[in-house]
């Protein structure tokens, strides 16, 4: 289905760490009738995020950081359980994600997997996800992780369990996070 879309305005607002936009367009329906949108859209790039996880251990990697958004949305102290990830910057999202993981696990894994592609919040924000998956093993951790420069990430590990049990609780509420765990666990790949 293509849609007629006729952009009235494209102001930027800001232009500071990523870009706002303002956008006014006229969207012709189906059924002929043009309506006119006021829009502000967030455009931050595209990114990539990986869990890795161990089938021997039943054990998965994740994070733990601040996020200044979840801290103004009521969250007493701002810190997100998730699952490592990037922007891609100018990079392939495999190559990006090879690079975040080390910095951010320590872990330097073998094959990764891409199971699938996601626009997170696409109402507002034009950021499209690349997801995938990793075996890991003790072995392959070769730093502490942590992350670079201006970040201070917490390196954790869990039963896959539990950080199913986490997801039911509230504790892990990051959405990336969540459909990586579920789709773990209905891949069946830790049975």
């Amino acid at each position: 289905m293509s849609l007629k879309i006729k952009v009235i305005k494209d102001k930027i607002l800001s232009e500071n760490y990523f870009v706002l936009r303002n956008i006014t367009y006229d969207l012709t329906r189906r059924n002929g009738e043009v309506i006119r949108h006021k829009r502000e859209v967030y455009d931050r790039g595209n990114g990539a995020t990986i869990l890795l996880y161990n089938p021997e251990k039943q054990s998965v990697v994740l994070i733990r950081q601040f996020r200044v958004a979840a801290w103004i949305n009521c969250n007493a102290h701002g810190t997100q359980i998730e699952t490592c990830a990037g922007l891609l910057d100018d990079d392939e999202p495999e190559v990006c994600i090879r690079k975040e993981t080390i910095e951010e696990t320590g872990y330097q894994v073998g094959e990764v997997r891409k199971v699938f592609e996601l626009y997170m919040s696409p109402g507002g924000v034009t950021e499209l996800v690349h997801f995938f998956i990793a075996e890991y093993v003790d072995a392959q951790r070769v730093n502490n992780g942590g992350g670079v420069e201006d970040e201070d990430i917490e390196v954790l590990e869990f039963p896959f369990s539990q950080a199913l049990e986490m997801v039911a609780s509230g504790e892990i509420r990051d959405g990336k996070t969540v459909i990586l765990l579920q789709y773990l666990k209905l891949s069946g790949l830790m049975d």
